[in-house]
């Protein structure tokens, strides 16, 4: 017995041994820096980032979507079961222990009785208990338990970056959809202001009309901009409901039970952020991460289909104990050691072709492996080169909205002076409500742009 539990006590050794599975390998290099502009100067602290737009009605929602999104929720309910997937992989690579007790009466109700039966009808009635523990242990020579459990514990960390994803997904939808609300707002507020303005010079127009000294087409032409505006002023707010029925679905709640505080739109403000190298962004966004361990757990998978090819060993090992009576169970024990060996000989190309699916799958997922490298060097990049031409487009956008403003004051007063025609006027209103519009558009690509780079960037996250 000694030699046999030799054996059982080397094949739990084999079980423990083992060494981890090395990191997928992408084959791409990261060029050495970004393309596109980058400040040198900028903000390295990523974490929280949604605190560093100066809106506390912003951080307010972040804390709100995090407690009550629903896919939030369902992400980690995706990780938990995971987990215990991981467990019931690891499960075998110890042995299997199981105990029962029984107790057993039998009893001959008619007749003689027959040789099967422990009783006759001298002896009608007969007890017996049995106790019984026992244990089972298959001895993973070839590493695919092992493979199996690391598979698992891969797939579970893939879970996890998934979950860090759809939350990184979820703040960036947030933030993108409060502050498209706010700049609705805005945009709102200088309809009316427009619509105001347009009013003024309709009333000009028409006592002009009235003294003789503006034409019918004149004030046709006031009319039909009037009307346009008050055209625009629905849509702005229908546009703005929306936004905030998008944010609410992202809240987790029914729009009715959301509500925006009045916040200044000028008020948002975007700091400066640094990308550092591209390098960094393998371990800064979660979906590569994600990938990666997809690939690793798909690697560990051939490992498993290759073991099921082989032999396999397993060793059972049996204590039990019986009597007639309760008292006398554990005086008559019994031991029982056994071996099995069993091989594959035909199963039609089965577990081939398990083999084959499995290093396809690896093939697959590195190739996603890359695709999501790739892309996320593209992300950052976007992200780049779009703020550094809003910042542009924002230095002479600002010079041109002081100019539209400064031409419909003038060319007001001189019509109102009569010396100037009322077509004048037609421009330079459309013109200023073009370009305070625009600074408002400008204004919103600009902080979203700051919001696609912290995504792009992982948003603070980092592989630990």
């Amino acid at each position: 017995m000694k030699a046999h539990l030799t054996l059982l006590a080397a094949g739990l050794l084999l079980a423990a041994c083992g060494t981890p599975p090395p990191t997928p390998d992408s084959g791409i290099q990261p060029p050495p820096a970004w393309q596109s502009f980058d400040t040198a100067t900028a903000r390295t602290d990523n974490q929280q980032w949604w605190t560093h737009f100066g809106s506390p009605q912003l951080n307010r929602l972040i804390e709100q979507a995090r407690r009550d999104s629903h896919d939030l929720a369902a992400a980690m309910a995706r990780v938990r079961q995971a987990e215990a997937s991981a467990v019931i992989a690891g499960a075998p690579l110890l042995p299997a222990v199981t105990a029962g007790l029984n107790g057993t009466r039998q009893e001959l109700l008619r007749g003689k009785g027959y040789s099967q039966l422990d009783v006759n009808r001298d002896n009608r009635t007969i007890d017996y208990y049995d106790a019984h523990l026992s244990a089972s242990y298959e001895l993973d020579f070839w590493g695919g338990k092992r493979a199996a459990r690391d598979s698992a514990l891969s797939s579970l960390s893939a879970s996890q970056f998934d979950r860090a994803t759809v939350e990184l997904t979820l703040l960036s939808g947030v933030a993108n959809s409060y502050t498209q609300a706010l700049s609705l707002r805005e945009q709102q507020r200088i309809a009316e202001q427009n619509l105001d303005n347009a009013q003024r010079v309709l009333d000009l127009v028409q006592t002009r009309y009235d003294a003789g000294s503006a034409t019918a087409l004149e004030l046709s032409q006031q009319k039909s901009l009037v009307a346009a505006q008050q055209r625009r002023l629905p849509q702005v707010q229908q546009q703005a409901r929306e936004a905030l029925i998008s944010l609410a679905a992202l809240l987790g709640q029914p729009v009715q039970s959301v509500t925006l505080d009045d916040e200044n739109f000028d008020r948002l403000h975007w700091p400066a952020i640094d990308a550092g190298v591209p390098s960094d962004l393998l371990s800064r966004r979660p979906d590569i991460a994600a990938a990666e361990a997809r690939l690793a757990a798909a690697q560990a998978d051939i490992s498993v289909a290759r073991a099921a090819m082989l032999p396999s060993m397993t060793l059972g090992l049996s204590l039990a104990t019986g009597a007639d009576i309760a008292e006398q169970l554990l005086r008559n024990n019994v031991y029982n050691l056994t071996a099995g060996l069993a091989a594959p000989i035909f199963n039609n190309g089965r577990l081939k072709a398990e083999r084959d699916r499995a290093t396809a799958r690896q093939e697959e997922l590195l190739e996603l492996y890359r695709a999501a490298i790739i892309n996320g060097f593209a992300d950052v990049e976007k992200a780049l080169n779009g703020i550094h031409g809003l910042d542009q487009q924002r230095q002479w956008q600002s010079e041109e909205l002081h100019q539209a403003q400064s031409a419909f004051d003038i060319a007001q007063s001189r019509y109102q002076a009569g010396a100037e025609d009322l077509l004048t006027v037609l421009e330079t209103q459309r013109t200023l409500y073009a370009a305070q519009d625009m600074n408002v558009q400008l204004r919103l690509a600009r902080v979203q742009a700051s919001v696609a780079l912290y995504r792009a960037l992982g948003g603070g996250w980092r592989v630990m």
